[in-house]
């Protein structure tokens, strides 16, 4: 089903697939780097963008509660 560009999960579904391709370029680099504080933070930043990514999955299927208000 295609949505209409007024519908909000047309743009939710497009920001989930833009940090989930930051996701995996984050954890991609993670190999490439030597330096612990640094590798930490991509991680740390790959988990934190998955939180954002749940939340806009969740608002799409309607499965928080905190969207039923």
């Amino acid at each position: 089903m295609e949505l209409g560009e007024h519908d909000p999960r047309h743009h939710t579904r497009k920001i989930e697939q833009r940090l989930q391709a930051t996701i995996d370029h984050l954890r991609e680099d993670i190999d490439k780097i030597e330096e612990p504080k640094a590798r930490a933070m991509f991680e740390t930043s790959a988990e934190v963008l998955g939180g954002l990514v749940k939340a806009f999955h969740d608002y799409d299927e309607n499965t928080e509660s905190a969207w039923h208000a």
